[in-house]
């Protein structure tokens, strides 16, 4: 099996100029597959629908979630409304500014095993899947593989 089997096609994206509410809202409402249901994370393609970066959930937290925290002791700290209102500041913030420039893609022809490689080595539960010209044709998740392994593990051939 090749990622292009299990691999979703890709009808969103964000631009490195988008705000992150724009980017919150896209999350919150971009179709995977035929679905419209949101997704944990997206490409990020400039002008010529060139990749140059990934934004998660986790990169969105990171936004929001100051960097200062880590090197304090905050046992005394009041925490009711911080987050909310450190939403409500990181709203304007860029994508570009946030997102993970670093992203970890796959070829349409990959076999899956090479999938999974690149997904346990480099951390990460959703690939770009890219076409011999280098475009984003789809995303390639995790789950998606796991169900593909786990079907394979009760194939009856498995059994014998």
């Amino acid at each position: 099996m090749k990622a292009k089997d299990l691999m979703v096609p890709v009808y969103d994206y964000l631009r490195p100029d988008s705000t992150l509410n724009e980017a919150v809202n896209l999350l919150r409402t971009a179709v995977r597959g035929e679905h419209k249901f949101g997704v944990m994370g997206l490409s990020v393609l400039d002008d010529k629908k060139k990749l140059v970066g990934m934004l998660s959930m986790t990169d969105i937290l990171k936004a929001v979630y100051p960097s200062y925290m880590t090197m304090m002791n905050l046992g005394d700290f009041t925490w009711d409304g911080m987050l909310e209102s450190l939403a409500c500041q990181a709203g304007d913030k860029k994508v570009g500014d946030i997102m993970t420039r670093k992203v970890i893609t796959v070829q349409e022809d990959d076999p899956l095993m090479e999938c999974v490689d690149h997904m346990l080595k480099g951390h990460v539960r959703r690939m770009p899947v890219l076409d011999k010209g280098g475009k984003v044709v789809g995303m390639i998740y995790l789950r998606d593989i796991f169900y593909a392994v786990t079907q394979s593990m009760m194939d009856e051939r498995c059994k014998l």
